[in-house]
């Protein structure tokens, strides 16, 4: 059963995310636009709510993986034929990547949708869940599923900035750090568009 606490985070946030007035901009990084050919994806952004202070939920992908092996994501993939919504299929696969049922997951809302340099249109969807978790990760997807502090992950001034060059074309990304993994990309990119959204809320 949720506490009053968590029933008036759960308001506070789906708020927020519903009159998010976004600029346009990743802290000060040009956001892309999207395109015809994109394909459709969707992430979980799982928000967890303990007593003593709230936290997100991230996964670290296998080493051998051909896509992105041994980076820190949210759970979450492309949109498949069965998939009804953006939000079913981050649910759905939240559910095959950790082992979190669809029920367990309170759907607050979804930040805007997020252009990857690898062609994906991303569509973040932000859940609460309530601990304790029965989570079963899938072996050959998920090396390891951790909790960051949301507080820290809320700190704007937190993320880095850095440069890449792909395919002779020049960019940056954003990336925070915390314990031994580093959060970059288009994870990290999404984790700070959900903190322009709350502006500044304290959990």
């Amino acid at each position: 059963m949720w506490s009053m606490e968590a029933d008036e985070a759960a308001a506070m946030i789906a708020g927020r995310l519903q009159s998010y007035d976004f600029t346009g901009r990743v802290a000060d990084l040009p956001y892309r636009a999207a395109s015809p050919g994109l394909k459709a994806a969707a992430v979980l952004v799982p928000l967890v709510w303990h007593a003593d202070g709230a936290t997100v939920l991230f996964t670290r992908r296998t080493d051998h993986l051909s896509s992105h092996p041994g980076q820190v994501s949210f759970p979450g993939g492309k949109l498949e034929n069965g998939d009804v919504s953006a939000q079913a299929a981050a649910l759905r696969e939240a559910r095959e990547e950790t082992g979190l049922p669809e029920s367990s997951v309170r759907v607050l809302g979804s930040l805007p949708d997020y252009v990857t340099v690898t062609g994906y249109l991303v569509t973040p969807v932000v859940g609460l869940l309530h601990p304790p978790l029965a989570l079963a990760p899938a072996p050959d997807e998920v090396a390891e599923v951790f909790e960051v502090p949301l507080p820290l992950l809320l700190d704007r001034q937190a993320y880095s900035r850095h440069d890449y060059v792909r395919d002779g074309v020049a960019g940056q990304y954003l990336s925070l750090q915390w314990d031994r993994h580093t959060i970059w990309g288009a994870t990290a990119a999404m984790m700070w568009m959900l903190a322009d959204a709350l502006g500044g809320a304290s959990f």
